[in-house]
């Protein structure tokens, strides 16, 4: 793209070519200019390369014809190779008449578009620097005006995050550099914070320099989109402003059809277009099924394009239109996933994907898009949809255990419902938000969400809902040490179930109050409890739920000193989790049979189930446990 740094890499692998005596004959260099309004034609280029080998004047051809002659003679008579540098070309016919009629030497191309068509040529994209190099770049332009400059290293995180605000583009790095440069009073955190006021950090950036490269090409970045976006025909330059406007920072090739209004084909090809002219990037998810190409734009192109929008109120109508469409499809999609999520044999089959694998696959390659669609429930225009969005991602978000995504979706949908004066959604959102801040561990927060709810659903006589906010509202009581409080909250959810008729529910309310009873003391109660949700977990056919029925049914079983039971409740749950790649909850059951097999004076059985719940709280994102699993499994050497 635009400011990747193509003309600074071509010039200084020249110069170490030439070093090595790579090259003997020399190097020509000619800047076509092919995103300027009035790029070099071959035809001029071809005088300029001319006068360099020495021909101008009256031995210059009178024709173009000639003259070309002339140039490719001149390039076969010459024995030693040289390297020619063709800069900044963005159409074929600028170059291809410029190539030398021998293979003795070398032509180095630059361009922000990809010459798919050519034979015999070799590509070499250019991504955006890695952080290390993004800071590096920074602080050697610093060191290389002032060596006595220790800002870098006086403030490391602020030049990480002043890198992270140029995207880690060469072009704004260097934009960065010569305002610090300009600043050298300040601190980089003035820097940072001036780009962060200012809500776009092009508009900060090419406000803050008027200087040049080592080129003498100005340190700007809007005009380098601009050239690239004026170049676009009218559908490509469409779709590349509707995906400036995606939620995400990567979207999907059929949410991205949805955001255009486009057919699959019709979209892959226009992608493929914005995809050669390097203004947005296709990026290959893993293996998870379900998942296939992401499309993503760099920060400052998405920033351009969200500024090309706002400049126009019809593409602003455009752009609102768009907005509401993806938010129909993700709130579909997601639906379809969730439903997938929570299903249970005996039960429809639900549509849309293959399985619950290919389910789980989607959702997490469009978690980013999804968590940001929700939270346009802060939109009057979108806050319907958003807030179904939202509550279809509550079951994934805490699978995954993405809990700072579920209580930023959880705020958007709970404002959004208030507005609405809709109280049994209000309540609804308030429940999905205390079980966010709860896996958050926002203990006393999530106590005051569950208590609304239930305050809520009371009001409005939803007895079902008053069920399920008690339930939620005695494990947060639990966490928060009041255990008592937690027994006859859980008791009340019970009788609340059983009134209504839910046996699935009942079981839940059957497996928390059986955890609450045993940090009680009451471990004969508890073993009961976790037994009578175990049997109707069994009886609806949630394996998933039976296997954490086990699980604590081992607990108390081990609290009661019935070991043997308790490990083999333990390896009934394994069993389970594993099969559903539950990882968090498999290293759970590691580590309560690591504590099993310790305090029965089996060191090595111990130390291998820890290193197993090492691993698979890895694979479940929990560095913390993870290291801690390990020590653990040290300690038994």
């Amino acid at each position: 793209m635009g400011g990747i740094g193509k003309t600074a890499l071509a010039v200084e692998t020249a110069h170490q070519a030439c070093s090595q005596d790579w090259f003997p004959g020399g190097t020509l260099f000619v800047d076509l200019r092919g995103y300027d309004d009035d790029p070099v034609t071959a035809d001029q280029a071809v005088l300029a390369l001319l006068d360099a080998l020495g021909v101008r004047g009256p031995d210059l051809p009178p024709s173009a014809a000639r003259q070309y002659d002339a140039y490719r003679q001149l390039l076969a008579e010459r024995q030693h190779r040289m390297l020619l540098i063709l800069d900044n070309a963005s159409d074929p016919a600028q170059f291809l008449p410029l190539l030398p009629g021998t293979d003795r030497h070398r032509v180095l191309i630059t361009s922000r578009d990809r010459p798919d068509s050519l034979s015999g040529v070799r590509l070499i994209d250019l991504e955006t620097l890695p952080p290390d190099d993004s800071a590096a770049l920074i602080t050697r332009a610093l060191h290389d005006a002032d060596d006595r400059d220790e800002r870098p290293t006086r403030e490391p995180d602020d030049l990480r995050e002043l890198t992270s605000l140029c995207g880690h583009l060469p072009l704004a790095l260097q934009i960065a550099a010569a305002m610090l440069r300009r600043r050298r009073h300040r601190d980089i955190a003035s820097l940072v914070d001036e780009i962060k006021q200012a809500g776009d950090a092009m508009a900060a950036l090419d406000h803050g320099t008027r200087g040049t490269d080592q080129y003498g090409r100005s340190l700007v970045l809007r005009p380098v989109l601009e050239t690239s976006y004026r170049r676009l025909l009218p559908d490509q330059a469409r779709l590349l402003r509707l995906l400036a406007l995606a939620p995400g920072t990567e979207t999907g090739t059929d949410a991205v059809a949805a955001l255009a209004g486009l057919g699959m084909e019709a979209t892959v090809s226009l992608l493929e277009d914005l995809a050669a002219r390097c203004l947005v990037t296709p990026v290959w998810a893993d293996e998870r099924p379900g998942n296939g190409v992401q499309w993503r734009l760099h920060d400052l192109v998405r920033a351009f394009g969200v500024g090309v929008v706002a400049g126009d109120a019809e593409l602003v109508e455009e752009g609102e239109a768009a907005r509401e469409r993806v938010l129909d499809f993700y709130h579909g999609w997601a639906a379809a996933a969730d439903d997938w999520l929570r299903w249970l044999p005996g039960r429809p089959v639900p549509g849309r994907f293959g399985g619950r694998v290919e389910a789980l696959g989607w959702l997490d390659g469009e978690r980013a898009g999804l968590v940001a669609a929700a939270g346009w429930a802060e939109r009057e225009r979108f806050a319907s949809t958003a807030m179904w969005v939202a509550a279809r991602l509550s079951f994934y978000l805490s699978w995954r255990r993405y809990f700072d995504d579920w209580v930023a979706v959880g705020r958007a949908a709970r404002q959004a419902a208030n507005r609405s004066g809709d109280r049994t959604a209000e309540a609804n959102a308030w429940n999905d938000l205390g079980l966010a801040l709860w896996g958050a561990r926002r203990v006393a927060e999530a106590i005051e969400a569950h208590t609304r709810a239930r305050d809520l659903h009371l009001a409005a006589g939803h007895r079902l809902g008053e069920a399920i906010a008690w339930n939620n509202l005695g494990n947060a009581l639990r966490g928060a040490g009041r255990v008592a409080e937690a027994i006859e909250a859980h008791t009340r959810a019970r009788d609340l179930y059983q009134d209504v008729g839910d046996r699935h529910r009942e079981a839940n309310a059957w497996h928390n109050l059986g955890n609450a009873l045993r940090e009680a003391g009451r471990v004969a109660e508890a073993i009961e409890a976790q037994t009578r949700a175990r049997d109707l977990y069994q009886d609806v056919g949630d394996r998933h739920r039976e296997a954490s029925a086990w699980h604590n049914l081992g607990n108390a079983l081990r609290g009661a000193g019935r070991v043997a039971e308790a490990v083999d409740g333990y390896g009934k749950a394994l069993a389970v989790y594993r099969e559903f790649e539950d990882w968090y909850r498999t290293g759970q059951v590691l580590h309560n049979l690591a504590v099993v097999h310790r305090s029965a004076g089996r060191p090595a059985e111990a130390r291998a189930c820890w290193l197993q719940a090492a691993d698979a709280y890895t694979r479940a994102g929990e560095t913390a446990q993870a290291d801690h699993a390990r020590t653990r499994a040290e300690e038994q050497e």
